[in-house]
């Protein structure tokens, strides 16, 4: 075609807002899209589903902190991305979902028996992402993008769809090329009158605690700062993990599923909550109960205040803490906060010292040696996963998991997405069951060359559920699974492959860290669980 059509708006403006790598699969309804890819500058990387794309998307919204475009087709293709969106909806990852539609004359429930026809697609995606709009007309699409963008955005960060009918990606432009477009978000500032009052709570306090959560990653500098000058130890959620140092002597780490931790946060006389909702992982399943006051610092109005009673400032983290900051009294470093932080790691790692774990001990020493400083890491939902939820050291790189909506197979396709986005090593950590759902993305690994390290820990079913049932009715089902041998499917796809073992699982790692591609690590191990404490309290 030598003429503009609705697909070059879309991608025109997708430049002119900034967006220099896509994701997703084309589609036959979506070809006007993808074929306008071939005349822009954007860099497409394309996923061998529509659920892993999204992934990927999701991989590379939350390390770049940016929007990132998610291109799919209609119908069937649309609704794949679901879970990963459900997952972006969840970490607050801008992904600017971008589908075709059946012709507009199919619009409004016609049920005029178009190809991938649904009565009302946007419905399904309505309660899942922060905005969903249907274009009509070409003329639109610079307009509705931008909106879109704006809103994925804007505090809380979160995904965005807009359909376009393929009559209108496939017809003429009616607007001339879009160059620039101008965009800007509206900041979430705190109230003046919340502030004074959680200074005011902050100052009269002995015994201040932090609570960071995801929504204070972008506000990293300001919460170490806040927390130097309060002198007030920081507990990270899981989903905030590398939000505040590790090793900082005020770090009371991320070990929320332990009671001496809950006990540790019910104890402050003011809880400062930063970025967190307080639901069922960061509260250890509801067992906390706070004996003093909580302030919550919370983008997301309809987390605030949902789970427990609390001076409530909706604002985004960092300019609540910037104000935070300029307002209470610096206190000198007597070293009380910091002895208190190391009693409670202490008691911490006396629990877990009782319960024979040295395997797994040995397994997360071996990979956090192997794993480069400042490297980024994505988990799956397997066992060192959730291991890693508490026990990681992310040493300056960033952790994304998919605990925040619990799907399997979102390690491998998100760390593609991050590699898409860094000059250097990603590390990627599955199960063989939540491996599975991703192996095809191998293929895309070997044909960008990703340098991504996939470690798969092979125990020969979904463990953690098996550890639930084993549990609760002393025997479990359907979790032993039939799986292929990983090393020769990686070698297939032209992928370089190690079995490892315990013992050798080091410098298996350090030698794939070393290669310039991606290569697949394989541990046939059977790991354990820490035993949970929350089960103490019901």
């Amino acid at each position: 075609m030598s003429e503009r059509n609705g697909g070059d708006v879309v991608v025109e403006t997708l430049e002119a807002l900034g967006a220099h790598t896509v994701f997703g699969i084309p589609g036959q309804h979506a070809l006007g899209l993808f074929d306008a890819l071939r005349r822009s500058d954007l860099r497409y990387v394309g996923s061998r589903t529509e659920v892993n794309a999204a992934f990927a998307a999701d991989g590379h919204a939350r390390i770049t902190g940016s929007v990132t475009p998610l291109l799919v087709s209609t119908g069937p293709g649309a609704l794949q991305t679901l879970a990963g969106l459900q997952e972006s909806a969840a970490a607050s990852a801008p992904v600017l979902g971008i589908s075709s539609q059946i012709p507009s004359a199919g619009l409004g429930g016609v049920r005029g028996g178009y190809l991938h026809e649904l009565t009302d697609q946007l419905a399904s995606f309505r309660d899942v992402v922060k905005h969903a709009r249907v274009v009509r007309h070409a003329s639109q699409i610079p307009s509705a993008l931008t909106e879109a963008w704006e809103i994925a955005l804007t505090a809380p960060f979160g995904p965005v769809w807009v359909e376009i009918p393929q009559d209108v990606l496939l017809g003429p432009a009616s607007v001339p090329p879009v160059t620039s477009v101008s965009w800007s978000v509206r900041e979430l500032h705190p109230r003046p009158e919340l502030v004074a009052e959680a200074v005011r709570l902050l100052d009269g306090a002995s015994r201040p605690v932090i609570l960071a959560g995801g929504g204070a990653l972008r506000a990293s500098d300001e919460l170490l700062e806040l927390a130097e000058k309060l002198r007030a130890p920081v507990v990270t959620t899981f989903g905030g993990k590398g939000n505040f140092p590790w090793e900082h002597p005020l770090s009371a780490q991320s070990w929320l599923e332990d009671w001496h931790t809950t006990e540790f946060l019910a104890c402050a006389d003011v809880l400062l909550v930063v970025g967190s909702g307080l639901g069922e992982l960061s509260s250890n399943y509801r067992t906390f109960r706070p004996t003093g006051q909580v302030v919550q610092i919370e983008a997301d109005l309809g987390k605030l205040e949902a789970n427990y009673p609390a001076l409530g400032i909706h604002a985004d983290a960092r300019h609540a803490l910037r104000a935070l900051t300029s307002g209470v009294t610096a206190r000198p470093a007597d070293g009380v906060a910091e002895a208190r932080v190391r009693e409670l790691l202490d008691r911490v790692q006396a629990r877990l010292a009782d319960q024979e774990l040295d395997l797994e001990w040995q397994v997360l020493s071996a990979l956090r040696s192997a794993v480069p400083d400042g490297t980024p890491t994505c988990w799956d939902m397997t066992i060192l996963g959730y291991w890693a939820w508490s026990a990681w050291d992310p040493r300056g790189g960033a952790q994304f998991s998919a605990q925040g909506a619990g799907g399997l197979g979102y390690g491998f396709p998100a760390a593609l997405g991050v590699a898409a986005a860094v000059d250097g090593p990603v590390l990627a950590v599955s199960g063989d069951g939540g491996a599975m759902y991703g192996i095809s993305e191998l293929a895309v690994a070997a044909q960008h060359g990703s340098r991504v390290v996939w470690l798969i820990v092979d125990d020969g079913g979904y463990g953690i559920l098996r550890e639930y049932m084993t549990d609760a009715f002393g025997q479990a089902t359907a979790t032993e699974l039939a799986r292929p041998d990983f090393v020769a499917l990686a070698e297939a796809f032209g992928v370089p492959a190690t079995r490892s073992t315990p013992e050798s699982l080091r410098e298996d790692l350090v030698k794939a860290f070393a290669g310039d591609g991606p290569h697949v690590v394989v541990l046939p191990a059977v790991l354990r669980m820490f035993a949970p404490t929350h089960l103490e309290f019901q």
